[in-house]
């Protein structure tokens, strides 16, 4: 009897440690270098990318996946760089272009296309910034009156003749320069009509053909003034 139960003993004791071997759960593999490196490129996290690449260079240069994964990487770079230039992003253009160029120097021709579109882009923008100077240069400089504001208004310097008769020529220069309307404010009646005879031959003598609005306001608590109302551009 003892050997016969010593042997079930042995029978049950393996039954357990063999069902506790197959009710362990297996452990997949931890992905490779090269698997990590697919899934970054997929994910669209190149700079990730990048290390993964120079990791797997450095421990397997020999690797027969390595060309194929430098060139997807560098087709992505090709595509952001694409998707860049379709923002209106030149710099990240050119930024994904070059990491492209470094990944793929036996390939100009695939990203011949995109230099090409980035120079172009590039010359544009140049072009823009250009006409925006010049544009800027022609503009004349406003001499009293505030371009980007609905009016103006001028106190006059009715006691100093040689101060009023300046503040005149500014005020015709910017009625010429900018088409402004004017309006002339004056304290007392009698004051209105030498003003506005003073600004009508001047802006006749500097632009004859000048449409342009000229009215007056009684103001008897305000000093004299003028107001300069530029045409909207």
């Amino acid at each position: 009897m003892q050997p016969f139960t010593c042997r079930c003993l042995l029978i049950a004791t393996f039954s357990l440690v063999l069902a506790g071997c197959q009710s362990a759960p297996v452990q997949p593999p931890p992905p490779s270098v090269a698997d990590m490196l697919q899934q970054s490129i997929t994910r669209n996290e190149l700079v990730t990318a990048e290390a993964q690449l120079a990791a797997l260079q450095a421990q397997a240069p020999n690797d027969p996946q390595l060309e194929n994964l430098q060139r997807q990487l560098a087709e992505a770079y090709l595509k952001r760089s694409q998707l860049m230039l379709q923002k209106g992003d030149v710099n990240a253009a050119a930024t994904a272009l070059a990491r492209a160029r470094s990944l793929m120097p036996q390939a100009p021709a695939l990203i011949g296309g995109v230099n090409g579109a980035i120079a172009q882009a590039r010359k544009a923008e140049l072009e823009k910034a250009e006409a925006a100077l010049r544009a800027a240069e022609a503009k004349p400089a406003a001499r009293v009156v505030d371009p980007d504001a609905a009016s103006t208004p001028i106190t006059l310097a009715t006691r100093n003749q040689r101060q009023l008769w300046a503040q005149l020529d500014d005020l015709t220069t910017d009625i010429v320069n900018f088409q402004c309307d004017v309006v002339v404010q004056a304290p007392r009646e009698a004051d209105i009509p030498w003003l506005e005879t003073l600004l009508r031959k001047r802006v006749a003598q500097r632009a004859p053909g000048l449409q342009w609005k000229l009215s007056h306001r009684l103001e008897k608590r305000q000093p004299a003034t003028v107001i300069l109302s530029p045409a909207k551009r």
